[in-house]
């Protein structure tokens, strides 16, 4: 029979304990979560500031729609505000917005490397614990895709001095999605340099959270060198949707005549775009916010390591448990649901065979009590 294989292959998921679902949610906030009927304390969401449950409000009203491509009649004033505002932030000459972070990094590595001649003469250097957007983008472009060991700047110095490619591309995430750590940014800038390379920064969960008025992890070098090309996404910290990639004004116009995301979607809603900017002039200003979620991340390694629980090494709001046995880690978030705690068991293919892990995530909501009672029952369900 046609398609037979489908069957075979939700069947060997099933098996493996790797059969992904979703669960239709009723509410959900910064820290709590409601699904059938149950609510539950959320440690799964990546609202880290908990801006999520803080309403924008504006003066005038916008169109829920952009009605077309950026390229045709769907750019306009409140789209270019967003991009102008974090232009004079970061001090790129330019920017564009697209509707999703995949599609921002996996469209930008596609486009600059469209052409095959060029693509020839260039290589990407990729972090091995990059973003499946990041590994998606290199591995449809034309150009040579190198792996280097995780945050090892030693591997990636031999990476590079190896390469005899003109065009060298190292594409890093500012925080780790799955693992929580950070990237070394000023060894990276280093490098890039150093080797006449370019260095693409992914820092969807950096920007709004990391920095002292929430630029996100490359904050620090706005003065100083900043990465080529930089994405930020606002799904997270900022609590809304669609991503920015900001370069040099070259570089955008290139983007602009070859991205074909960009040029074949439906352009970011102008009302998205409002409420995107309000929110991030918000979080320039939310010191509170941003002081509560340190003091949170700082409570949880804390009791972690009163009740001898290994926690991967993060000092960021991303604090995974790593169980290895993909059916053990699902076995401990359910034991997490029935004393009220929701988790995400996180399994491969997301991260590597035999690293499953619970990703637990911490907010500015969540209160000491909460952080008490995970960690509580956390010592029961990892046993």
């Amino acid at each position: 029979m046609p398609f037979d294989f489908i069957n075979t292959h939700l069947q060997a998921r099933q098996q493996d304990a790797l059969l992904r679902k979703r669960h239709v949610v009723q509410h959900a906030t910064a820290r709590t979560i409601t699904v059938n009927n149950k609510i539950y304390l959320n440690f799964a969401s990546n609202d880290y500031l908990g801006f999520g449950d803080v309403a924008v409000n504006l003066n005038d009203s916008h169109a829920l729609g952009s009605h077309s491509s950026a390229l045709v009649t769907g750019y306009q004033a409140q789209q270019k505000a967003l991009e102008q505002y974090l232009c004079e932030q970061f001090g790129y000459g330019a920017a564009m917005l697209f509707n999703s972070g995949f599609s921002a990094n996996s469209s930008v590595i596609k486009a600059l490397f469209q052409d095959k001649a060029a693509a020839q003469n260039s290589a990407i250097f990729q972090d091995k614990l990059n973003h499946a957007s990041l590994i998606d983008g290199a591995m449809h472009s034309n150009a040579a895709l190198v792996r280097f060991n995780h945050n090892d700047m030693n591997h990636l110095r031999s990476r590079l001095e190896k390469s005899k490619a003109q065009n060298k591309l190292i594409i890093s995430e500012g925080v780790f999605s799955m693992d929580g750590d950070t990237a070394p940014l000023k060894e990276l800038l280093a490098l890039a340099k150093q080797h006449n390379a370019w260095l693409m920064i992914d820092d969807a969960h950096g920007f709004g959270a990391l920095g002292i008025t929430g630029l996100g992890s490359c904050e620090a070098f706005i003065t100083k060198t900043l990465p080529d090309i930089l994405v930020i996404t606002f799904g997270k910290a900022v609590a809304s949707s669609g991503a920015c990639v900001l370069g040099s004004k070259q570089f955008i116009d290139y983007m602009l005549q070859f991205n074909r995301d960009y040029t074949y979607s439906t352009a970011m809603s102008p009302l998205m775009a409002s409420h995107t900017l309000a929110r991030i002039k918000s979080i320039k200003t939310a010191d509170d916010k941003r002081d509560k979620l340190n003091a949170n991340i700082a409570l949880f390694k804390q009791l972690t390591k009163s009740h001898n629980i290994a926690v991967m090494e993060s000092n960021t709001a991303i604090q995974p448990i790593v169980l290895g046995c993909a059916e053990q880690t699902l076995q401990a978030a359910d034991k997490l649901k029935q004393q009220g705690i929701w988790l995400t068991a996180i399994r491969p293919p997301t991260v590597a065979h035999n690293t499953s892990r619970l990703r637990i995530t911490l907010t500015a909501a969540h209160t000491e009590q909460d952080i008490t009672h995970l960690a509580k029952h956390l010592v029961g369900a990892i046993v």
